[in-house]
C-alpha cells in the first residue's frame, strides 16, 4: 500500500512505506513509475539479519533487477525452502511470466535495492509495433546477467523521481530499448542510415515547439510520422544529432536563454516558465548544457 505521493509528479510517481514488512526487514521504501506501459517499481529494503519473502507483483510478467547489495548475496527462489539451483553472479535479473511466483533470500542482508519493471504486454506491442518471441515472454529466468539491460534498468531507475517534463521522452526510449532486447521477437532492424525526411523532421520539430515545454510521449511522436518507435528515434537522432529527450531539453534551454537575455524575469520565473521544478533544478541543468550558471550567462551577454 503507498502511503504519500510526490505533488510535482502527482499522476506519474509515487512513494511510501510498506505498512507490513517482511521479517528482519526494517524498511522499505518504493518509487514508482509508468512509461509505454511498462510500470517501474525501485524498491530499497534495510534489512538486519535473515530475509525471506514472496516478491510483489506476481499477476504482471516482469523483470527484477538487483541494483546494489550489501550483506549476504540475494537470491531468487522458485520457492522458499529451495536455494536457487543457479550460482551468484553480479549484476544479475530474473525474469517471470504472469502467475509465477518468486521469493527473495538472503542469509544476512543489510540493504538492497532493486527494481521491478512490469510489463503490459498488449500496449508496449502496440507502442512498438513489435511482436514478441514467446519463448521469451513465458519461460522463466531465474538468474542471469545482461550488462546491457543492467545499465539501461539503473538510468531507468534513476529518473524515476525526476519530474522534468523532457524525462518522459528519456524513459520512453530506455523502456524501449529494453523490451526489445528482452523481449523482442526478432533483432530490430538496421535502417538505411537515413533521417527523416524533411517533411517528417519538420512536422516533429513545430510540434515540440508548440508543447514546450510540456512532457511529450515518445509513442506519440513516432505516430506523427507513422514510424515505431525505434525507428523514429534512431532517424531524429540521426537528422539532429540529438536523442529526442536531449533535443526537447536543448530547446528548453534555448527557450530560457531567450528570457534570460529578453526579459528581467527571476531565475525561478524563468525555471517555471520553461519546466523546471526550481531555480536549483533549473540552474544544474542550464550549467551542465551551457557551461555556465544562468546568472553569468545573462550577465556576461547583457554587459
Amino acid at each position: 500500500m503507498i502511503s504519500s505521493t510526490l505533488g510535482a509528479t502527482s499522476l506519474l510517481t509515487r512513494t511510501g512505506r510498506l505498512s507490513s514488512l517482511p521479517e528482519n526487514v526494517l524498511s522499505l521504501t518504493t518509487a514508482w513509475r509508468e512509461w509505454n506501459g511498462v510500470r517501474v517499481d525501485v524498491d530499497e529494503f534495510h534489512c538486519v539479519g535473515r530475509v525471506s519473502h514472496q516478491l510483489r507483483h506476481e499477476n504482471e510478467t516482469r523483470l527484477n533487477v538487483l541494483l546494489e547489495e550489501i550483506g549476504s548475496p540475494c537470491e531468487p527462489r522458485l520457492r522458499e525452502d529451495q536455494p536457487c539451483p543457479i550460482g551468484y553472479m553480479p549484476r544479475h535479473m530474473h525474469f517471470a511470466p504472469a502467475g509465477m511466483k518468486i521469493w527473495g533470500f538472503s542469509a544476512d542482508a543489510r540493504f538492497a535495492r532493486d527494481a521491478t519493471l512490469s510489463f503490459d504486454l498488449a500496449i508496449l506491442s502496440e507502442r512498438l509495433a513489435s511482436g514478441f518471441n514467446a519463448d521469451a515472454v513465458t519461460k522463466p529466468r531465474l538468474r542471469f546477467a545482461d550488462d546491457r539491460i543492467w545499465t539501461l534498468v539503473k538510468l531507468l531507475s534513476d529518473a524515476v523521481n525526476d519530474p522534468d517534463p523532457s524525462n518522459q521522452l528519456y524513459g520512453d526510449g530506455l523502456t524501449a530499448a529494453i523490451a526489445a532486447r528482452l523481449l523482442a521477437d526478432s533483432p530490430v532492424p538496421a535502417t538505411d542510415g537515413k533521417g527523416l525526411a524533411p517533411w517528417q523532421l519538420r512536422r516533429i520539430v513545430e510540434y515540440l515547439d508548440s508543447r514546450l515545454p510540456e512532457r511529450v510521449d515518445l509513442a506519440h511522436l513516432a505516430a506523427q510520422v507513422g514510424l515505431s518507435q525505434a525507428h523514429f528515434s534512431r532517424a531524429f537522432k540521426t537528422s539532429t544529432g540529438m536523442a529526442p529527450y536531449r533535443w526537447q531539453l536543448d530547446a528548453r534551454i534555448r527557450r530560457a536563454q531567450a528570457l534570460l537575455i529578453d526579459s528581467h524575469a527571476s531565475l525561478n520565473e524563468v525555471a517555471e516558465a520553461t519546466g523546471f521544478a526550481d531555480a536549483v533544478h533549473f540552474g544544474r541543468t542550464f550549467r551542465k548544457l551551457t557551461g555556465a550558471t544562468p546568472a553569468a550567462w545573462r550577465r556576461d551577454r547583457k554587459s
